[in-house]
């Protein structure tokens, strides 16, 4: 594959590209043969390294493709991402009989599941694609331009770096490419890499420091605020990756965030609208993936997440794409009804009954349970995600969608805040945090204080169908091993049942394994 035309992503750039060589070439680790010519054109590979996110190819929807021997479509970064961390929880589940979708309902992948092995190409073509422009640009460093671009190209690098990390476990590591095979880095040592890369040390400077303050660069770009979020939620997840608990350090960072230019947008239903780069949404959004109707167009992105969710008779949302596909377990929806049933009613309805406006799932003509897992009106569906505009203008396209994946908002800042500082037994201060989400929520329902466990469902509750649920069960050790939490479907039986403990993370793909000989494969894989 060859980068060939790279449509931007950022507004303050415009470019074409071309760049010939064999980075198409990384379905094994993350290297580029030194002996392919390659014109470096700096804005260009830039965009690239943030179009990683959002793009499937040179030209989309498909034809072109960055990864190759997937379907283009699938191969998209936040779809899959979605899969991973959505489908094997008690969130959500797929009627789809897709080869690997039943893997994911029921938690019995392997390390061959071709959609695995995808993400993780595309995690490791972002790294690949920042590696390259930190090299070519070192020599352009004392440019404040170029400074700033470098800064987000390390971040960004350390946010595929996290997911490779918190995914996969022990990971193939690089920070300059090369053609030889990529050393495996333990999970500990990458995850001091993305905290000295973000933070400095004694010898080098850390990126956020030439980062854009809180609010002040580009929509669309990363900027402090953006990386103390992820810094935030590396020390929330310490304990998992390392076996050492930083909850100081993530309260801490959480704190910055909380403190910084961004805010709660007002009304929680703008998040995931079809105008949310404009309509008070971008408020909250640190960092988003952008989309656009007309210029962005795959199949993945916000239109997964629209289309994946919606049957034709749930109303307009802003596209023709309706796939039924995606719905919600039953246990998703008793957080939000834990003393009743929830009704079989519209959107609107579900709502009011809740008492909460994050309560968006649509039960008419739905079953609460499921008995037949590929059947789409057994569940409930999510009805979170629209392509319709706040201001009432149409979209862009009748089918691709404008809706920007609000990836990294800060309301996460606020329940990381929470659970912090419960486990440093400050929870006058959890409250506070979570208190102020149900106030944004018109949820009336506050209690004296908020359990670890009331805490795990807050997380539930404002971020269902975000693609992270998983994350969050591993820290409060309710995904795989043994645990008294159990969920409808959960290891493939209607009742539940626990799975093993080698699922919190997943196997590195097998033909890595083959390639490269310096890779150990994670345990029960």
């Amino acid at each position: 594959m060859n980068f060939k035309y790279i449509k931007s992503l950022l507004p303050a750039i415009a470019f074409t590209i071309g760049l010939s060589s064999c980075i198409g070439d990384l379905d094994v680790d993350p290297t580029i043969d030194k002996s392919t010519s390659m014109e470096f054109e700096r804005n260009a590979v830039f965009a690239k390294i943030y179009a990683n996110m959002a793009l499937t190819g040179q030209q989309g929807p498909s034809g072109n493709q960055d990864i190759a021997d997937i379907d283009e479509g699938t191969s998209d970064f936040s779809r899959q991402l979605w899969n991973m961390n959505e489908l094997p929880t008690d969130e959500a589940i797929c009627s789809w009989a897709d080869a690997g979708i039943p893997e994911y309902n029921f938690a019995t992948w392997d390390a061959s599941h071709g959609m695995v092995t995808c993400l993780y190409y595309r995690l490791y073509f972002g790294i690949t694609v920042a590696n390259y422009f930190l090299t070519e640009t070192e020599s352009q460093a004392d440019d404040s331009t170029v400074a700033m671009q470098r800064a987000e190209a390390r971040f960004l690098r350390a946010l595929y770096y996290y997911y490779a990390m918190d995914l996969f476990g022990n990971v193939p590591f690089l920070v300059t490419n090369s053609s030889e095979n990529a050393p495996q880095a333990k999970r500990s040592e990458v995850f001091t890499f993305i905290e000295n890369e973000l933070l400095g040390t004694e010898d080098t400077k850390g990126c956020i420091e030439d980062m854009a303050e809180p609010k002040a660069n580009t929509y669309g770009r990363a900027d402090k605020a953006t990386a103390w979020v992820l810094l935030a939620r590396l020390y929330l997840n310490a304990k998992v990756y390392t076996g050492t608990a930083q909850w100081e350090k993530a309260a801490e960072y959480a704190e910055k965030a909380m403190k910084s230019a961004y805010t709660l947008c007002p009304t929680y239903k703008l998040l995931f609208m079809g105008d949310n780069n404009v309509n008070g949404a971008q408020d909250e959004v640190l960092l988003p993936i952008l989309q656009d109707g007309i210029d962005t167009q795959n199949y993945g992105g916000s239109l997964f997440l629209i289309a994946s969710t919606h049957k034709d008779d749930m109303g307009s949302i802003g596209t023709s794409e309706n796939w039924a596909g995606n719905r919600a377990r039953k246990d998703l929806i008793d957080k939000f009804f834990p003393t009743s049933t929830a009704p079989n009613t519209d959107v609107e309805g579900m709502i009011a009954a809740a008492q909460d406006d994050r309560a968006m799932f649509y039960g008419s003509g739905r079953t609460l349970a499921i008995e037949e897992p590929t059947a789409f009106t057994e569940g409930f569906s999510c009805a979170k995600f629209t392509n319709v505009y706040a201001s009432g203008n149409s979209p862009r396209d009748v089918k691709f969608v404008d809706m920007d994946v609000p990836f990294i908002r800060l309301a996460e800042a606020y329940l990381t805040y929470a659970e912090a500082k419960t486990h440093l037994g400050d929870t006058d201060a959890a409250k506070t945090a979570i208190d102020a989400l149900r106030d944004r929520a018109n949820n009336p329902n506050k209690q004296p204080s908020y359990s670890l466990d009331d805490i795990c469902d807050e997380w539930a509750r404002e971020f269902a169908f975000e693609g992270r649920r998983r994350m969050d069960l591993i820290r409060f050790g309710k995904f795989g091993g043994n645990s008294d939490y159990i969920w409808e479907w959960k290891g493939g039986i209607k009742a539940g049942t626990n799975f093993s403990a080698n699922k919190n993370v997943y196997g590195i793909p097998t033909n890595d394994l083959v390639s490269n000989s310096n890779l150990e494969q994670n345990p029960g894989y």
